[in-house]
């Protein structure tokens, strides 16, 4: 059957991610039990399985933990869904990657390379350090990469759309159209992405085969303008590419890619009706129980570099110093989530954070008043507790493809919370008019912006919360990938 045969809501719909949309756990005896996720792609895979007349997509993912892995191999050729698995409407096809290609592949070059490079996180005096293992772990990505567009290619039927997701998939598209020209492909990247000066950190050849791969695709998305005129700028400073800035296109080797933008927000009813379960209402009581009467500044992060952390805790520690007036009418809540703990400068990081907190209780503390509360523990419904509870939303990313923390806040704030935001996030782009937005590098700035919000009449905090939340929720998911499959079209 032609492409041209097809109609645009009745072809198959390919989603290709690292992560997939369930994961298993092991129990002693072996026993495997699967926990179905949430997120962006998940809501937006439901509403293509809703209306596409009864064609059910095909999520690609990577089996991430060897109980993933067992999975896997129990389910046949990996489909999971064939084993009898509950995942959530889509045909799901989990690749058992072998685990050493994986990690190479996985912490070697996505998380230790590519993420460093687009957040820019590198200490450049130190690192990067390219050499003989670095291009081992290159190979683990490609062969990584090839796994992910032999899958599709398998599964993918006549005119079919691929969406493949994030920087852990760059060479894919590029692999894909190789091996399926007939197919429609989009790559859509989650990160900000570098500018030239800083791409040019990566090996030249390795630079040109991340943006070549890309370019394999016939829509490469962005989450914000800026990364995309980035991109852009890339592709003409080290491709030499034919690049219309006008028509956000990319010609280059004989094919042109359109360039969008595809900025994503959150789904707020399920957002409110989450936070209003028994689980929730039980944490808010546990924390009002704890900070009592007192203003509240939140953060909620994952213990990742890009996040900054230990700057918005000094940023805390700096006002409380300048502005004596908070002690003891003010608590801040920090929950940093662990993450990447495999790696060495997260480790160090997450151990940072917890010294720096420490600090501050020393130095401030009292028998009847903990000025800031830590939390390293993952607690989803704690954290929709604290956005309910919160004065002030605190969002202080180095760098952030968009940053839904900054959203999410909003949407569930009680009172009206004011959002302190770094300029540095793609969520700046939608929220920047009604945020209070900060160099995430000035902790002395951060400081008096936190004292200002603190300060904000609550009518003002209130009817910027509310357009803040309203913008928040213009871009749902559906409407974010249903974009994405459109630009196809």
């Amino acid at each position: 059957m032609s492409d041209s045969a097809l109609g645009a809501a009745d072809r198959q719909v390919l989603v290709a991610s690292n992560r997939g949309p369930v994961s298993f756990t092991s129990a002693e005896d072996g026993t495997l039990s699967m926990r179905r996720g949430g997120g962006g792609l998940v809501s937006g895979l439901a509403g293509v399985a809703a209306g596409n007349g009864g064609n059910r997509p095909i999520w690609v993912c990577a089996a991430l933990s060897d109980a993933d892995r067992q999975a896997a191999r129990q389910a046949p050729d990996g489909r999971l869904d064939k084993a009898g698995h509950d995942t959530g409407g889509a045909c799901v096809r989990m690749l058992d990657i072998p685990a050493s290609t994986f990690h190479r592949a996985y912490n070697g070059v996505a998380n230790s390379t590519l993420w460093f490079v687009h957040h820019l996180l590198y200490d450049t005096p130190n690192a990067p350090h390219f050499d003989a293992r670095s291009r081992r772990d290159w190979q683990s990505y490609e062969a990584y990469n090839a796994a992910f567009a032999d899958a599709l290619a398998r599964d993918a039927e006549p005119g079919a759309r691929a969406a493949i997701q994030d920087y852990h998939l760059s060479l894919a598209p590029r692999m894909l159209r190789e091996r399926r020209p007939d197919l429609k492909i989009a790559h859509f990247s989650h990160t900000p992405w570098a500018p030239p000066e800083y791409y040019r950190l990566l090996p030249d050849d390795l630079g040109v085969q991340v943006l070549e791969g890309i370019l394999g695709a016939d829509h490469a998305g962005f989450l914000a303008r800026r990364w995309a005129d980035a991109f852009m700028d890339c592709c003409e400073a080290l491709l030499h590419a034919k690049v219309d800035r006008t028509a956000g296109t990319v010609h280059h080797k004989g094919r042109t890619t359109r360039i969008g933008v595809h900025g994503l927000g959150v789904d707020g009813d399920d957002l409110i009706a989450r936070a209003a379960q028994p689980d929730v209402a039980e944490r808010a009581r546990a924390l009002r129980e704890q900070v009592g009467d007192r203003q509240l500044i939140v953060r909620i992060d994952r213990t990742e570099l890009s996040k900054n952390i230990v700057r918005g805790l000094a940023a805390y520690r700096e006002m409380l110093a300048n502005h004596p007036e908070w002690h003891g009418r003010v608590v801040h809540l920090a929950f940093a989530y662990p993450s990447r703990q495999d790696l060495a400068e997260y480790r160090d990081y997450t151990a940072a954070v917890e010294r720096t907190a420490a600090q501050i209780r020393e130095e401030f503390g009292t028998p009847d008043w903990d000025p800031l509360i830590l939390q390293v523990k993952d607690d989803y419904a704690r954290t929709l507790a604290a956005y309910g509870m919160a004065d002030v939303l605190l969002v202080n990313p180095i760098r952030d493809g968009m940053n839904l923390v900054a959203k999410e806040g909003p949407v569930l704030s009680r009172r009206g919370c004011a959002l302190v935001l770094s300029r540095e996030a793609g969520a700046a782009a939608d929220l920047g008019e009604d945020a209070l937005l900060v160099n995430p590098y000035d902790v002395s700035q951060t400081a008096e912006t936190l004292h200002r919000a603190l300060l904000m009449p609550p009518d003002e905090r209130a009817e910027r919360c509310r357009r803040l939340a309203a913008a928040a929720t213009a871009l749902p998911p559906r409407r974010w990938f249903a974009d994405q499959l459109a630009a196809l079209d």
